[in-house]
């Protein structure tokens, strides 16, 4: 199979850009899905001092990017200490 892409390579050279965006593509895809098989990805860094940290943040903390509406400064806090 690799040699007659070489072959159709050496015949039509326009085909080199195709061939080589289709072998990037494939790896990419194939390197995705491994990550993917891999198990989910959790972005905790520090298990031992802070095993839980949404639990330690302010209430009055802004979650969102933009807050049209929400003032964030006159929430009370619903919920335990942990």
């Amino acid at each position: 199979m690799i040699k007659t892409l070489f072959q159709h390579a050496k015949k039509h050279p326009g085909l080199i850009p195709q061939f080589f965006f289709t072998t990037l593509g494939v790896t990419g895809a194939t390197i995705y899905l491994i990550r993917l098989a891999k198990g989910p990805h959790v972005t905790l860094w520090d298990k031992k001092n802070n095993p839980e940290p949404w639990n330690k943040l302010d209430p009055t903390y802004q979650y969102k990017f933009v807050a049209v509406n929400t003032d964030y400064k006159s929430l009370k806090k619903e919920g335990p200490d942990f």
